[in-house]
Parts: structure tokens; C-alpha cells; sequence
């Protein structure tokens, strides 16, 4: 278990790997334009068709002085350079870790603290989450609830009825054979009881309903050899005598059904022993099964005594030939709103699947309970597995059946990581969630590993990805949501990133195929980026999670990241803006009767609050309505401000800078209103339908 845990997976997450793939491509067509506008000015001007503002060749074999020549070509490498900086979207980055950072501190809020920040995103593509029962679907506060001995059901509160002899041997099975501690404080009339949620239960009643008295039974009674609880033969066993004496008594307690198989007798209520027949054992299965039905936790008792020592028995705690004390129920009762959570998660397209350490008719009972098995629907065999069948599948058969079982009872640490190992095989992303050291394998191979906080042990937080702080599956759900938020805040400012980015290198690469001259210059093409990058990812950063989110299938491993609606917007509005600028490009001289200064200013400017109007198209990728919701995203409006005003100051003062030249107030209007243009075009188009 050990190093299963402590090996480094070193996996990307799916979103880092589309990212990856993204960047390279888009890099890879960026710098392949560049390289094309390079070659072209360069032979432009080396073949003498390159003018100058005056209208002069700018190069003449044999004439043109060299210092004029290299001013020339840093000129013609500057504007290359910038095509490939502005291509490539350096903001990708920037935009994924800016949009986590912000969701970390709402969830905090929402009970979830994320120690790895990329599992955030990756929540958002989950398709599977593999959930444990106690304390996450259930309320984890155990009380014993019903009680049989023999044949006969017996109120839980039993201590009146019960033979003294019965009764001492049982609270002797209590209170030794535990790992819990009873503490009793003088200013307390109710002992403090420590120890695991199934522990505390057993103890709570023999303290409470039993009249178990800790103290006295420690001082009594020596304890000789110890068998711990392992989760393969789920049974725990104590030896123990009288002081003063050398009679050893044995006491095992664990999972009914498999204290049962140890069993060749059974005590009834009055003290008498039973010889306990085929019959007799086909009537305990059916109250086991029946106990379980209910959502009870059934816990066995069992009893013998021999004479010698243990020495004759290998040092070991005899475990065959006992004698049946009597079976409890513990109940745990579901979280309220976990049924809600669940269908939740149903509707959004990812599936639940628990794993649990109880027998398959508690497992069953509990799984009705919460909603994760249909009873319509789910209640075949092939839904439900124990982990011991599903361990003995062959490969082929495990791969064939991941996909039918909802519930695996009676499994072990190292079924859960099966299970997670299969399904991460099939395709899916896996969230597991997990408290203990046992689940410290699965949690460190899932996808993304939850962590419940209260109940949880060190070893298990380690090797988790989010810590969940009040242990309730619900948070698990809006955990998926603001992970789908992220993964959607990313992929408006892809798409709002690549808009500009297309547009720019269409219009730079038509500009110099025909004339020779690039529309922006150096600084503004940077000034573009600069405001773009920075400023639209904090705008696309700070959406907060949308309510329709939870009603769209998993986005999973495979699915690409720029999806087929995310390209109609972004051809649409590029399609656009390059037929706008290349439009004022080449006729806007005689459309507004102005000097190449003024037109170049004008096309700069019509570029720049274009991407200030798309920002609101990309706040929505599937909506008509962009402006729902935008009063709640203040820094959005603040930034949009921000950078509207920074371009008042770069076109009207820093002239010089920027290589501009003032506009007047119909300049403006008309800049204004061919950038206000995209929001009626966008509309539009996504009135088209999107297939799939």
C-alpha cells in the first residue's frame, strides 16, 4: 500500500493536455505565418517593390546606403516578430491558473480546499465518481438500533431479560474486544466514548443500555493476545482470563455473516447452548439478510471457552468452533440532502458508484436510499458485485462489466484501486473520495482524489488532491460545479483569444500579400495583446458558476477543446472584423475622405474596441442573451471600462507612441458603431443549430 502511494503518477490532467496540443497548434501557425509575411516583405523589398511614404523604392541595387538597408530589415523583422507574438497565445496559461486561483477562494466558502490546483479543472470533466458510504452518503453517527439473540429479537435495552451469564460474557465482548475507550469524567453524568463510528455505536450501548461499566471489566479481566481488524476477514478476536485464574476466554466480533461461517453453536436467551444445524444457520443468514434489507450494519458476537494456553494453539486466537452471543444492527442514517446531490449528478451525466465495506444487502438497502441504484432499473445482478467477484474477474470480463456495476460491497483497499485502474482504462475521469488509509491507494490514482476532512487520517489527505471539510456529498456536487465553471471561464477566453488572434494574422498576412504594408504597427500589435491577454483573462476569470452548467453531459477525456459551438462564434466574429478592417484597409480613404494617417488610426482603433464588444459575446457561448447575469461581475464591467479608457489615452495622447493621430467626435461614432455591430452579428449566428 505503501508504494502505491508513494510513487509519482505524473500525469497531465485532461485539461493540460488539451492545452498543450492547442498552444503547439495555434504556435506552430503562427510562427508558419510569420515566417510566409517575412519572406514576402523581404523579397518585396530586396526586388525593388517596396515604396516608401514619399512614393521612392526603398531599396535600388548598388544605390541605397546599408545602414538605410538594416534599418529596413529590423523594420520588416520587428512587424514579423510581433505577427508571432500576437499569434500565439501566450495568455492560455495566465488565463487557466488566474481562473483557478479565483474559484479556490469561493470554495473554501463551499467547504471544499483544494491542495492541488489543477484538480479543479479537472473535476470539471469528471464522468465517474466512486464514493465511500460512511460519513459521506451517510451522517456517520451509528447507534445500535435492533438486536437478536438465538432465534428471538430482543429490545435493545436487553440487560433485564438477558441471563446474567449471557449478559457478563457479552459486555465482556464489548468492552475488551475493541479498539474504542470509554472516559469518564467527574463533572459529566455521560462517559466520553473515543474510537471508530462503529466502535463508538457498540460501545454507546453497552455503556448506555447494558450497563457496561469500562473500569471494572479492565480491572477484572487480562487481556492475553490480541487478533486486530483487517479488512480481508473483517473480524476482529481478543483472549482474555480472570486475574487469578487460568481459564481463557475467546471473543470475536465482526461481520455477521462471517462470524456466522465460524460458528457451531448458538446461545439462546435463557443461557442455553444450542447445537446450531443446517436449519438453524439457513434461519441467521435469513435474519442477516433481513437486518440488512434495512440499511443495518450487522455486527456478530461470538464466544468460547478453553483450558490450557494459547501456546498450544500457536499463539493464535482460536476462531472455529464458537459459539453464537448475538447479532446487533447499526444504523447510520443518509445525509438529508444526499438524494438530491446524487440525481444532481445523474442529470449532469456522471455517474455514481459506491464502494463499501458492508455485505450486499446493507450495500443494496442504502444504495435505494440515496438514489444510486434505480429500482426500476438497476436491481440485476451484474449492478451489484462483492469485491472478492469482482477481484476473480479475468481482465476481459472486469472491462465488460465496469461499466453495469453501481455498487461494490464487502470490497477491500485494493478493489476500490481496481475498480479506479479500470474505469481510467475505459476513458473516464475518476473522483474518488475517501477518509482512511486504506483508501489511500484510490485516492492517489484517481483523476482527482477527495479527501473527507473530519474523519479522515494524514495518509489519506496526503495522497488526495481536495480536501472536502464537512465529509457531505453534496459538496462533492458543487465541487463538479465550479469545476465545469472553470473548464467553461477557460473556454470563453480560448474562444475570445483566438477571435482576435485569427482575425489579426488573416488581416496582417492579406495586407502584405497585397500592398506590402501591415496595418498595425509594433507597438500597437503588442498594446492589442497586452490589454487583451491580461485584461480579458481576469474579466473571463471572475464568472461565477452558471445554474445550467449541471444540466450538459460530462466534458470527459476525449472531447476536444474548442467544441463546434465555441467555432461558429469564433469564425463568425473573426469573419467579421476581417472584412471590416480589410475594408477600411483598402477603400477607407475614399469612404471618409481622410489621409493614411487618420485611416490607420481608425482601423487600429475599430480592432481594438471590436475585442472590447466580444468580450461581452464570449461571456455566453451557447445564450443569445450575453448581458444576463453581467451586473454580478463587476470586475468584468470594471475592466471593460479600464480598457476603454486606456484607448481614449493611447489614440488621443500618446500620439507619438503609438503612431497615431486624434479623431473627431463622427470618427469616433463610427468606430463605436461598427465595433457595436458584433453583438446583433452574434446573435445571429447563434440562432444556426450546433449538431451534437
Amino acid at each position: 500500500m505503501m508504494s502505491s502511494v508513494s510513487r509519482d503518477l505524473d500525469e497531465e490532467t485532461p485539461l493540460q493536455a488539451r492545452l498543450n496540443r492547442l498552444t503547439s497548434f495555434i504556435g506552430k501557425v503562427g510562427l508558419m505565418v510569420a515566417a510566409l509575411v517575412l519572406l514576402i516583405l523581404m523579397v518585396r523589398h530586396f526586388t525593388g517593390h517596396a515604396q516608401d511614404k514619399a512614393g521612392h523604392r526603398e531599396f535600388t541595387s548598388g544605390k541605397t546606403k546599408p545602414g538605410d538597408m538594416i534599418k529596413a530589415v529590423v523594420h520588416i523583422v520587428s512587424t514579423t516578430v510581433t505577427i508571432a507574438a500576437v499569434a500565439i497565445p501566450e495568455g492560455l496559461p495566465l488565463a487557466g491558473t488566474l481562473t483557478l486561483t479565483y474559484s479556490l477562494k469561493h470554495m473554501m466558502g463551499d467547504n471544499s480546499m483544494v491542495r492541488k490546483l489543477s484538480a479543479c479543472e479537472t473535476m470539471g470533466s469528471a464522468t465517474t465518481i466512486c464514493t465511500d458510504k460512511t460519513g459521506t452518503l451517510t451522517m456517520n453517527e451509528m447507534r445500535v438500533t435492533e438486536f437478536w439473540m438465538g432465534k428471538e429479537q430482543v429490545s435493545v435495552d436487553a440487560s433485564r431479560k438477558m441471563a446474567a451469564s449471557i449478559l457478563e460474557v457479552l459486555l465482556q465482548g464489548i468492552g475488551l474486544n475493541t479498539t474504542g475507550t470509554v472516559q469518564k469524567r467527574p463533572s459529566v453524568s455521560v462517559p466520553e466514548i473515543l474510537g471508530s463510528p462503529t466502535e463508538k455505536a457498540i460501545l454507546s450501548w453497552g455503556v448506555l443500555e447494558l450497563g457496561m461499566t469500562m473500569d471494572e471489566l479492565k480491572q477484572e479481566w487480562e487481556i492475553i493476545q490480541v487478533e486486530a481488524f483487517n479488512s480481508e476477514k473483517k473480524r476482529s478476536g481478543v483472549a482474555v482470563r480472570r486475574r487469578g485464574e487460568q481459564v481463557i476466554h475467546i471473543q470475536w466480533k465482526g461481520a455477521a455473516e462471517m462470524i456466522l461461517a465460524l460458528c457451531s453453536d448458538y446461545y439462546s436467551q435463557n443461557g442455553m447452548v444450542n447445537v446450531m444445524k443446517d436449519e438453524g444457520r439457513s434461519e441467521f443468514r435469513t435474519t442477516i439478510k433481513n437486518m440488512a434489507d434495512k440499511s443495518l450494519r450487522c455486527i456478530a458476537f461470538a464466544y468460547k471457552k478453553i483450558n490450557g494456553s494459547l501456546a498450544q494453539n500457536h499463539g493464535r486466537v482460536q476462531e472455529d468452533g464458537l459459539i453464537l452471543l448475538g447479532i446487533v444492527g447499526i444504523k447510520d442514517p443518509c445525509r438529508p440532502g444526499v438524494r438530491n446531490a446524487v440525481a444532481s449528478c445523474r442529470s449532469a451525466g456522471v455517474n455514481i458508484k459506491m464502494i463499501t465495506g458492508d455485505n450486499m444487502h446493507t450495500a443494496r438497502a442504502i444504495a435505494l436510499e440515496c438514489g444510486i441504484l434505480n429500482p426500476d432499473k438497476d436491481l440485476e445482478e451484474e449492478a451489484i458485485v462483492e469485491g472478492a467477484q469482482f477481484r476473480n474477474y479475468s481482465p476481459e470480463q472486469r472491462m465488460a462489466a465496469i461499466e453495469k456495476i453501481q455498487v461494490m460491497a464487502r470490497s477491500s483497499p485494493f478493489d476500490k484501486l481496481l475498480m479506479v485502474q479500470c474505469l481510467k482504462q475505459k476513458g473516464h475521469v475518476v473522483a474518488v473520495t475517501g477518509d482512511g488509509t486504506n483508501d489511500a491507494p484510490a485516492l492517489k490514482e484517481a483523476d482527482i482524489g477527495l479527501f473527507m476532512g473530519i474523519q479522515g487520517t494524514e495518509v489519506a489527505k496526503e495522497s488526495s488532491d481536495i480536501v472536502i471539510l464537512d465529509d457531505n456529498f453534496a459538496s462533492v456536487v458543487t465541487l463538479l460545479r465550479w469545476g465545469r465553471c472553470v473548464y467553461n471561464n477557460i473556454q470563453k477566453f480560448i474562444q475570445f483569444q483566438l477571435t482576435l488572434n485569427v482575425a489579426a494574422l488573416i488581416i496582417d498576412f492579406v495586407a502584405v500579400v497585397s500592398s506590402g504594408e501591415v496595418p498595425f504597427t509594433a507597438v500597437q500589435l503588442l498594446w492589442v495583446n497586452l490589454i487583451m491577454d491580461t485584461l480579458g483573462v481576469l474579466a473571463f476569470a471572475t464568472e461565477r458558476p452558471a445554474n445550467d452548467l449541471m444540466r450538459k453531459p460530462p466534458i470527459g477525456r476525449s472531447e476536444p477543446l474548442i467544441n463546434r459551438v465555441m467555432l461558429r462564434n469564433l469564425t463568425s466574429q473573426a469573419l467579421y472584423q476581417v472584412v471590416v478592417l480589410l475594408t477600411l484597409q483598402f477603400k477607407g480613404s475614399s469612404i471618409f475622405r481622410m489621409d493614411e494617417k487618420v485611416k490607420d488610426t481608425i482601423i487600429f482603433n475599430c480592432f481594438v474596441l471590436c475585442q472590447v464588444f466580444n468580450v461581452f459575446n464570449a461571456r455566453k457561448l451557447e445564450e443569445k442573451n450575453v448581458f444576463e447575469g453581467i451586473h454580478k461581475n463587476k470586475l468584468l464591467l470594471w475592466i471593460v471600462s479600464m480598457t476603454i479608457f486606456l484607448q481614449v489615452v493611447m489614440v488621443e495622447f500618446l500620439k507619438r507612441f503609438a503612431n497615431t493621430h486624434r479623431l473627431g467626435w463622427g470618427q469616433w461614432g463610427a468606430c463605436i458603431g461598427l465595433a457595436a455591430l458584433s453583438w446583433p452579428i452574434g446573435w445571429l449566428f447563434k440562432c444556426i443549430p450546433i449538431s451534437g
